[in-house]
């Protein structure tokens, strides 16, 4: 998102955004709602990214004054607190927890990785989010019954909630930026001549081990496989 309105994150009233309805001025209704400026958003990041969605911009996609918007997100900071609320509503989950809380962990992370992928603005826009709305929550609350079984309290859950949101997020974004960056059969070639140079040079030793292991396979989904469990598998609960 560009600068216009920008207030922080911070700013966002989360009693006045989510335990408030929202009241359009007096007057003729309008014909467009919270949910539609919303989903109007939404649409517009996935196609063009989270920069191109400016209160004008979305705006003209519901058809309406750009003045008028400002009675259901005051701000762009508004705005986007109900854009990740918005799609976090496609986090549903409808078989309880098993009660092997890894396999449980792991199902939760994967669902958000599919997500994230989906909405490939997401992880950005989860670094300056502060206030979870009713989708969010609801996700929430199902995180926290898959890690009853570990005997964490109430805080340390939260940790782990954000641990593992933080790794997908991490994760996904790295991988829509290697998918973006069109890397050319010769670069690859060069990258690992360049390497394997550095590595006989014998001021890298543990470098030149490394490298000399078995390769793995490097597949997205292998790759966020193998990060995911040496996290979760490593989780300390003590």
């Amino acid at each position: 998102m560009s600068s216009e309105g920008k207030s922080g994150s911070a700013g966002v009233d989360p009693e006045q955004l989510w335990l408030r309805p929202t009241e359009p001025r007096r007057g003729r209704r309008p014909s467009f709602s919270r949910e539609a400026i919303t989903a109007a958003a939404v649409a517009l990041a996935d196609a063009e990214g989270l920069e191109v969605v400016t209160m004008r911009r979305v705006a003209a996609e519901v058809g309406a004054g750009v003045m008028s918007l400002y009675s259901y997100a005051p701000d762009k900071d508004t705005l986007l607190e109900l854009m990740v609320d918005h799609v976090s509503g496609e986090l549903t989950v409808t078989e309880p927890p098993s009660g092997d809380w890894r396999a449980d962990l792991k199902s939760v992370a994967r669902l958000q990785r599919t997500h994230m992928l989906r909405h490939p603005w997401l992880p950005a826009a989860l670094i300056t989010r502060r206030v979870p709305g009713p989708n969010t929550l609801a996700f929430l609350e199902h995180v926290l019954a898959v890690l009853r079984p570990t005997g964490l309290d109430g805080a340390a859950k939260m940790e782990v909630f954000a641990q593992i949101t933080a790794f997908v997020a991490g994760h996904v974004a790295h991988e829509i930026m290697q998918a973006g960056a069109a890397r050319s059969p010769e670069r690859a070639a060069a990258e690992g001549r360049y390497l394997a140079t550095v590595a006989a040079d014998g001021r890298h030793p543990e470098l030149a081990e490394a490298l000399s292991a078995p390769g793995r396979p490097l597949t997205p989904e292998a790759t966020f496989t193998r990060f995911l469990n040496r996290l979760v598998d490593g989780l300390d609960t003590d």
